[in-house]
């Protein structure tokens, strides 16, 4: 009998989005295929990598070469499933970890999740090739800056967002110019940089696809609807406080334009495994706001749903990335 590969489902990670990133770990362990493959969960912060079993730490991870010993034997993994949002899993630095170890992973290359955390690296590396989006200024920590003149190239309200970072922590929709401040300190909170982007009136659109077997699934589109101002923390996150609509209401050729765009952006950032592109549409022009190389995979998130909305599982979609990664 074949022995079943060892995978580590991986969440936690050092920033803000931990609880959420716990949430998306217990989604995809739930979702992975015991007939196919033995699933363990791994929790990090900061120095601390332990393995869980029924939300108990029954192991430290060594960290010469990620394995673990459990009941006198040791375990090895065959395969890492990132679902740390924000760093040390989506900025590239876990990613560095497994190359060396030559442990295949779910995720983007080292190259690819560095240039897609950083916004203002990402954003100006599509706009070479026309991609549409707000224009936007940077703000380093500690370094000085003046609202009138922010509010006076990019307009009243817009919007202050740390640079390095998701799931809407320490962002802030800015009406007035004397908001502008705080809301910069706000986002350099959670990053060494503040992004300050123009306000684009429309509504947001979210597309995930994946790349397997040289083959690009692309979901179907989803339109989110905040019933709060704009899809923060809380719309994300509390029940019933955003309407998400999958597949978006939208005509024909703007859903495919869509998923056409999120194909487009993937290619350019050299992406792999499951991603998520977010717009905002005016005037049937979509505005690109953000990729996402880990993202949410809650019960709730946007990917589970998508992949329910065009008949697939879960189940089969990461069987397939495992399968496909590790060549069976």
């Amino acid at each position: 009998m074949t022995k079943k590969p060892n995978i580590a489902v991986i969440s936690g990670g050092d920033s803000s989005e931990f609880v959420v990133s716990v949430k998306s770990g217990a989604n995809v362990f739930k979702a992975i295929d015991n007939e196919k493959f033995n699933p363990w969960l791994v929790q990090m912060k900061k120095e601390e990598w332990i393995v869980l079993q029924n939300e108990k730490k029954i192991a430290d991870i060594d960290k010469s070469d990620f394995s673990f010993v459990y009941q006198n034997q040791k375990i090895e993994f065959d395969f890492a499933y990132i679902t740390i949002h924000g760093t040390p899993g989506e900025d590239g630095i876990l990613q560095g970890y497994f190359e060396m170890l030559e442990i295949p992973y779910s995720t983007c290359d080292v190259h690819a999740s560095s240039l897609t955390f950083n916004k203002w690296f990402c954003n100006n590396y599509l706009k070479s090739f026309d991609i549409k989006m707000a224009r936007s200024l940077k703000i380093l920590r500690g370094q000085k800056f003046n609202s009138e003149e922010i509010a006076e190239e990019l307009g009243l309200p817009l919007f202050v967002k740390p640079n390095s970072g998701g799931s809407s922590f320490g962002i802030t929709k800015v009406k007035k110019l004397d908001e502008i401040e705080t809301a910069v300190l706000k986002a350099l909170e959670e990053s060494e940089e503040a992004l300050i982007e123009e306000f684009i009136d429309g509504k947001e659109f979210t597309c995930g696809l994946v790349k397997v077997n040289n083959k690009k699934i692309v979901f179907p589109v989803t339109e989110v609807l905040p019933k709060n101002e704009f899809f923060d923390f809380d719309a994300k996150y509390t029940p019933g406080a955003t309407e998400e609509i999958t597949p978006a209401r939208l005509p024909k050729e703007l859903f495919e334009e869509c998923q056409q765009i999120s194909s487009r952006v993937y290619d350019l950032c050299k992406c792999d495994g499951i991603v998520r592109v977010d717009y905002i549409l005016k005037n049937n022009t979509f505005y690109f706001l953000e990729i996402n190389t880990t993202p949410g995979m809650t019960a709730t998130s946007f990917i589970p749903q998508q992949i329910d909305a065009m008949g697939s599982s879960l189940k089969n979609i990461i069987s397939m990335i495992i399968e496909d990664k590790l060549a069976l």
